[in-house]
């Protein structure tokens, strides 16, 4: 016979307005259960936990809660109102605490490692998360409900939590956009779709051939139903089940990325990645030769080279305050190393989401953000209209001339994204761009950057999302250790080996070289030195003159005013472009060599 659930919803409903948030919801938590609770932005998920905790938001319905049973929440958001340090923020969630002294609290604050006299108010995002969580575990709860409770956090804390709860005898409700934080602990999902609430009683792993034969099942059933039905139901599930069809031969392709990457990088834990070959198509990007950074006496990064080619996509990882967003302002030019030389391709146009993305004008509308008055943008190097762009980030027709501040803060990720993937580039730098996404506007953005013609480097916590994308993986240890593997997290948690973080450091001090001032370097010779220095202006020049021509060939009056006219720029972009492919090969070829030869 089955337990009687600890916490339990019937015919619960909440409106927001007039749009119904949720709709006659009826579930339960028994003891031990271990649940996750998925649904796409605004979908209401955040609003059922609080219904879950206690609150009385509810329009209508019932909430019983089992005499005794305790219940802790994690918000998205934490509160430390009221709180002088840490300890005390913590301890209060202790009924029969002694004060932040209390053997618990103190027990806790050293396992996410944060210092119980701080002040909350100084605490970075990454430690209010933390603090928050210990807060939640404290009194160790029949029931745990955790709102996104990865986000702002680094690897090492996900896999301490994931140990944690695996190990929790209690039960627990997570929401969170980590798919694998969720395939690694759920064993039932409940899905909060339009207001309903279905269960799967199998692990997140499951849950997409689950609802995606759901949809089906609707999308059948829709052709009976009135045009506004289909168009609710349309991008919440077709869309969705053409993109992961996509995404099918996107990860074989990628597959294939990795297998040349892992040609272009030199033997697992060594620093110093080996000379590769540029594909026919492609020319190098970036190119960081024994580069190294110090703040004070702390090492960031320790003579560490890499060649980055275009088409490559780079994922970033590491504990905070490795020193990954320092790493990936040296790669891009934006900070210069103390040692070594970073050298950047021709013509790269960077475009780079930071971690605190800026914001956007809350009286302004989708259209005019992405198109200001015109009906179409440039996405990709073609014309579209800021409708069906608009579209491809999941955005009603209605939402385009509604004012920002009417958008949910998923919907304003995705605009915030939508404009900036837009902008004319061929590199893209991303730090923490998947914080606070749902998984509907990650498959999105990896679609997005999967299609991408251009170099992508990423820094990120979500190891699915590395997984699905990257072509090769930079590992920071936190020591001034940084080192390269082909593939993405999974590949790099295999080519580690245990993880024995001081056995990998001194391996890759050992291969620093020593000074090369007492040996003669080789030299290009005057002609190809010349050619080298000369080359990048001769590049620059036709990409000017490319330009040009294009820009003229549009006028479609040309030919008809001037045949011979039309014919010749025709010729000559033909001749340019020509001439650019081989600019740009000779100057890596070039590069190649020099390097070669500097040792």
């Amino acid at each position: 016979m089955a337990e009687p659930p600890l916490l339990a919803l019937a015919g619960i409903r909440y409106h927001l307005g007039d749009q119904t948030i949720l709709d006659g919801v009826e579930l339960g938590i028994a003891p031990g259960e271990r649940l996750s609770l998925v649904g796409r932005n605004g979908a209401g998920k955040s609003t059922l936990l609080k219904i879950l905790a206690g609150e009385p938001i509810a329009d209508s319905g019932t909430r019983f809660a089992q005499p005794g049973a305790t219940v802790a929440t994690l918000p998205q958001e934490p509160d430390f109102t009221g709180h002088p340090t840490v300890g005390h923020y913590v301890a209060a969630a202790l009924a029969d605490a002694l004060g932040p002294s209390d053997y618990r609290v103190a027990a806790l604050l050293t396992e996410v490692k944060l210092d119980g006299a701080k002040n909350p108010a100084e605490l970075s995002g990454g430690e209010a998360r933390r603090a928050a969580i210990a807060r939640a575990l404290v009194a160790e709860p029949d029931v745990l409900l955790l709102d996104e409770p990865t986000n702002h956090l680094d690897l090492p804390t996900i896999e301490w939590l994931e140990d944690k709860l695996s190990a929790w005898n209690g039960a627990y409700v997570l929401v969170s956009h980590d798919r694998r934080f969720l395939a690694n602990l759920s064993r039932a999902v409940l899905w909060l779709d339009r207001g309903i609430v279905r269960r799967l009683d199998r692990g997140y792993g499951e849950f997409e051939d689950w609802s995606s034969a759901i949809l089906d099942r609707e999308a059948t059933e829709r052709h009976k139903l009135d045009r506004l039905i289909e168009r609710e139901t349309e991008w919440a599930g077709k869309s969705i089940r053409a993109r992961r069809t996509r995404n099918e031969g996107r990860l074989r392709a990628l597959g294939e990325l990795r297998k040349q990457r892992r040609q272009q990088i030199g033997p697992t834990g060594r620093a110093t990645i080996e000379v590769g070959t540029a594909e026919q198509s492609g020319a190098l990007a970036i190119t960081a030769r024994n580069i190294s950074k110090r703040f004070g006496e702390r090492a960031i990064v320790e003579n560490f080279s890499t060649r980055i080619f275009r088409r490559d996509r780079i994922g970033l990882i590491g504990p905070n305050g490795a020193g990954k967003t320092t790493l990936l302002r040296m790669l891009i030019g934006e900070l210069e190393p103390d040692t070594g030389s970073v050298k950047l391709g021709a013509n790269l146009v960077p475009v780079v989401i930071d971690q605190r993305r800026a914001a956007l004008d809350p009286d302004r509308t989708p259209w005019e953000i992405l198109a200001d008055r015109n009906d179409h943008l440039l996405v990709r190097g073609r014309q579209m209209h800021v409708m069906t762009y608009l579209r491809e980030y999941l955005f009603r027709d209605e939402q385009a001339r509604q004012p920002v501040r009417t958008l949910s803060g998923g919907e304003r990720n995705r605009l915030l994204l939508a404009k900036a993937l837009a902008a004319p580039s061929n590199l893209l730098v991303l730090d923490e761009p998947t914080n606070d996404l749902d998984a509907d506007t990650l498959d999105l953005l990896q679609e997005a950057l999967s299609d991408y013609d251009g170099t992508v480097l990423l820094v990120s916590h979500d190891r699915d999302f590395l997984d699905r994308l990257v072509t090769s993986t930079i590992a920071m240890e936190g020591d001034g250790t940084a080192i390269e593997y082909a593939g993405g997290y999974s590949d790099y948690v295999v080519q580690r080996g245990p993880r024995e973080l001081d056995a990998a450091a001194p391996a890759t001090r050992r291969e620093k070289a020593p000074p090369r001032e007492s040996a003669p370097k080789a030299r290009l010779g005057y002609k190809r030195e010349r050619a080298l220095a000369e080359l990048p202006k001769r590049i620059e020049a036709l990409h000017t003159e490319i330009a040009a021509l294009n820009a003229a060939l549009t006028d479609p009056d040309l030919y008809r005013r001037d045949a011979a006219g039309f014919a010749a720029k025709t010729a000559r972009l033909a001749a340019a472009q020509a001439e650019l492919d081989a600019a740009e090969t000779e100057w890596l070829e070039l590069e190649l060599l020099r390097e070669e030869l500097s040792g």
